[in-house]
């Protein structure tokens, strides 16, 4: 199947009933993080930055969790730093990305767009669009990771699900979504990722830096500009990430996040949280020592007393340290006055971290760590090599899912409010319209 065929033609049904689910699983997931993220330092500054230098116009779309009224690009911004800003969004291993951060908020701005302008989108065409999204973008990633040395940001490829999305829903003709491909292509974020885990800053994945380009390869394709072909999509170098699209699913291969943290510190965290279960002796008052062993990157996080929420999420013994201390790792414990806490400092100063040569030689393919805690009393308790919570082997069920879209969305979000996102997203491919959704989702009384 041709790319453009798989754009113009696919349906939400077509998909397997299991990588169906987990599209809305995706959907619900990142809408979490949305709202869990809504009134960070980097959200607000984002918002307002769109207000400010992306008004609307012909096409008007509304902030997401806030309601006022900007451009696409502005919104794609936006909404791209918003759900970036708090590290709990799904990722990819082959692409060493993460899709939906930036094909959620790019495809809600275009679809609210249209909302506003009085065309109907239907609950089972936004699930089109975006299953068509998250599938293009990851096999862009991939073949990405497949082409180019350097270890770039998720934003550098997914504007590549953008385009595939939005050109579904624009109804782009096949030359016209050629060049948009090949302009989000050439103008995609090559951000160099291990800069931005040695230096944590708001720039995160690119992810809106990512939203924005594809948002605007298709407004320029669509005004007639040229940009074909795109590298990673159409040349024989990349054919193998690309010729059983609609046949094999990467959505299904997606790990998802029990913690709003780095993925390389998660197998940590899924160890320490197995030997809290086993161990409740554990806690903040009793540890003397903590040794992590894990491979090189993770390794690199460090983190031992970040200056702000940035580091905080880029960071490992910070995360470890307010699970012991705190018993829950959530927004308020990576964010905000809990960055500065005693409580968690005092045991992220008993943290020790150090490379262990096996779990690097099985990276990226895997990502491992095991730890120890030593009490001070002189119990130890070391763990097994522990893979992350949440990988398609290590799966989330359905109440996980559900707990954790609740404690990010608690941060900002009402019960009823959860709850009615919660049932119009599982609702959506019966629904004839996004109205109700929309209504959840761009409210401005919260905001």
């Amino acid at each position: 199947m041709s790319l453009y065929s798989f754009v113009r033609d696919f349906t939400f049904g077509q998909a397997p009933r299991h990588t169906r689910e987990l599209l809305q699983i995706c959907l619900l997931d990142i809408l979490g993080v949305a709202a869990g993220a809504r009134d960070n330092h980097t959200s607000r500054i984002l918002r307002q930055y769109a207000t400010e230098h992306y008004p609307a116009g012909n096409l008007s779309s509304r902030l997401l969790f806030d309601g006022r009224p900007v451009h696409p690009l502005g919104a794609a911004w936006a909404g791209g730093f918003n759900i970036d800003s708090l590290d709990a969004h799904e990722g990819h291993f082959t692409s060493k990305g993460h899709a939906g951060a930036t094909v959620v908020p790019a495809v809600l701005a275009l679809v609210d767009a249209f909302c506003q302008q009085g065309r109907d989108i239907s609950g089972e065409e936004l699930l089109s669009a975006l299953c068509i999204g998250y599938e293009t973008g990851l096999r862009a990633g991939a073949a990405l990771m497949a082409t180019a040395p350097e270890y770039h940001a998720s934003g550098a490829f997914s504007g590549i699900g953008v385009v595939c999305a939005g050109a579904r829903l624009l109804g782009l003709d096949e030359q016209r979504f050629r060049h948009a491909l090949g302009i989000a292509e050439y103008f995609g974020p090559r951000c160099p990722m291990m800069r931005l885990v040695d230096h944590p800053s708001m720039l995160r994945d690119a992810h809106g830096a990512g939203a924005y380009a594809g948002l605007n390869a298709l407004f320029l394709a669509q005004a007639g500009v040229t940009g074909a072909p795109a590298e990673t999509v159409e040349t024989s170098a990349v054919a193998a990430q690309w010729h059983d699209l609609g046949q094999r699913w990467e959505i299904d291969a997606q790990y998802f996040k029990p913690w709003p943290v780095c993925r390389w510190a998660q197998p940590a965290l899924t160890a320490l949280t197995a030997l809290l279960a086993e161990h409740p002796q554990i806690d903040g008052t009793t540890v003397e020592h903590i040794r992590v062993e894990t491979f090189h990157e993770s390794m690199r996080l460090q983190g031992h007393i970040p200056a702000n929420a940035d580091e905080a999420q880029y960071a490992l013994a910070f995360p470890l340290a307010a699970l012991v201390a705190r018993g829950q790792v959530g927004p308020l414990e990576v964010t905000g006055e809990a960055i500065h806490a005693a409580d968690i400092l005092a045991v992220s100063r008993r943290i020790e971290i150090v490379e262990a040569e096996d779990l690097s030689a099985r990276f990226p393919n895997e990502i491992l760590s095991r730890v120890t805690v030593t009490l001070k009393d002189g119990q130890r308790f070391a763990s097994p090599i522990s893979a992350a919570k949440g990988d398609p082997a290590t799966a989330m069920s359905a109440a996980e899912f559900s707990a954790k879209f609740h404690l990010l969305a608690g941060v900002s979000l009402e019960q009823d409010h959860r709850d009615a996102i919660e049932r119009a997203v599982a609702e959506l491919p019966t629904r004839s319209d996004c109205s109700e959704l929309f209504q959840l989702l761009f409210r401005m009384d919260d905001a």
